[in-house]
């Protein structure tokens, strides 16, 4: 099971392995109060193209596509197949810093393992 989780909410136990899926570390948040497994930086969009995105929600679609594009990348397959196997040995919980909640790196990161890598 993958679920999401703000990086400003309270860590919980039901949370169970916590995975920062943010190119940046969340402002004002020590690693902590974070309480993470790890950091999977390498998973987060590019600096471009969170720039282009701008959460702008007319470019939503879109930026799942590219993001996706990004995350075909043969050297990040490790690291998404990790994940993969965590969810099915337990929760995991991508942890991002974005105030929306619906349209994030995190919620495209879930549909993306969910349809094409789980």
């Amino acid at each position: 099971m993958i679920r999401l989780k703000r990086a400003y909410d309270p860590p919980s136990p039901d949370d169970g392995v916590r995975v920062l899926v943010d190119r940046f570390w969340p402002r004002g948040k020590s690693r902590e109060a974070l309480a993470l497994d790890r950091w999977e930086r390498d998973l987060a969009p590019s600096a471009e193209l969170c720039k282009w995105f701008n959460h702008d929600l007319e470019r939503w679609q879109e930026f799942q596509e590219r993001y996706a594009q990004e995350l075909s990348d043969p050297g990040k397959q490790a690291a998404l197949q990790q994940l993969v196997e965590q969810a099915r040995n337990g929760t995991v919980t991508l942890v991002y810093g974005a105030r929306d909640e619906e349209h994030n790196q995190a919620a495209a990161l879930k549909r993306y393992i969910e349809e094409h890598v789980a």
